[in-house]
C-alpha cells in the first residue's frame, strides 16, 4: 500500500534560477547529494519530510519521464502560513500572482490556494488547509 510521496521531480532550463526560486521564495532548503549508485552529485530542495530532485533539461538523469521537459508540473504545497501573508511575500520578491485566493478541494478537505509560476513556468499552488 501507497503511504507518502518521499520525492518528486523537476525538469529544469536552469538548476542555479530554480534553486534561488524555490529557496528565496518558497523558503525551501537546497542541497546537494550523491546519488546511492554513484555518479555526479544532483541537486534537491527539501521541505518537511519531501524533496524535489532537480534534472537539469539538456542532460536528465537516467532513468527519467519518458518526455522530460521544463514547464510541465502543476505542484500544490501546504503551508502554515496565511494566504495574506504570502501575498505580501510573494509582492516583496517580485513574483506575481497568477490567480487566487480561491478555493480549491484539497486531499483531505477545503484549501484556499494561490497560483504562480515558477522560472520554467511549473505551476505552483500555494495552500492553506484552513480556509481564509
Amino acid at each position: 500500500m501507497i503511504t507518502a510521496i518521499d520525492h518528486l521531480v523537476l525538469t529544469v532550463r536552469d538548476v542555479d534560477n530554480t534553486l534561488r526560486f524555490y529557496t528565496d521564495v518558497l523558503g525551501m532548503t537546497a542541497k546537494v547529494f550523491q546519488p546511492a549508485t554513484g555518479g555526479q552529485p544532483r541537486h534537491a530542495l527539501y521541505f518537511g519530510q519531501q524533496k524535489i530532485n532537480l534534472h537539469p533539461a539538456k542532460e536528465p538523469y537516467q532513468p527519467h519521464a519518458k518526455t522530460p521537459v521544463s514547464g510541465a508540473g502543476d505542484i500544490c504545497f501546504l503551508t502554515d502560513w496565511s494566504i495574506q501573508t504570502w501575498e505580501t511575500h510573494l509582492q516583496g520578491c517580485g513574483v506575481e500572482i497568477e490567480e487566487g485566493p480561491v478555493m480549491r478541494s484539497g486531499a483531505v478537505g477545503a484549501i484556499t490556494s494561490i497560483y504562480v509560476r515558477d522560472p520554467d513556468g511549473n505551476l505552483i499552488e500555494i495552500a492553506c488547509a484552513e480556509p481564509q
